[in-house]
């Protein structure tokens, strides 16, 4: 049974920063592309960004501030945040995709097989 667990959410000041973290269990962790998400109060969930082997593809809205890596040996896949914003303020999900050989941006939501719970990302001004 795969599960996913993110932590590292809080309240935080604009202009700084936190670490998701996402522990994933009964998966082959270096099969999978792992994603992050967010989705805001009364918002569409949003992809933020995603990790496949060693390469990373961000949206537009995070690049140079959101930062994914991942440690295979401990099946964890982190998102470091820096210079956050109000407009950060969201449930921050992980998501995972078997994905031996496959293709394409995964960047929607339909694209993944396996979510985690969500943490609060709450960023005052």
């Amino acid at each position: 049974q795969v599960r996913l667990v993110e932590s590292g959410g809080g309240l935080v000041q604009a202009g700084g920063s936190l670490r998701l973290s996402c522990t994933a269990s009964g998966l082959t962790f270096s099969t999978y592309v792992m994603g992050w998400f967010r989705q805001a109060a009364g918002k569409e969930r949003e992809f933020i960004g995603r990790i496949r082997w060693s390469a990373t593809m961000y949206t537009d809205s995070v690049k140079g501030r959101f930062t994914i890596s991942k440690d295979n040996a401990q099946n964890t896949v982190y998102l470091q945040m820096n210079s956050l914003k109000p407009e950060d303020t969201a449930v921050y999900y992980c998501a995972a995709r078997y994905c031996p050989a496959c293709s394409g941006s995964l960047s929607s939501f339909g694209e993944y097989n396996y979510w985690g719970q969500g943490t609060q990302v709450t960023v005052s001004s």
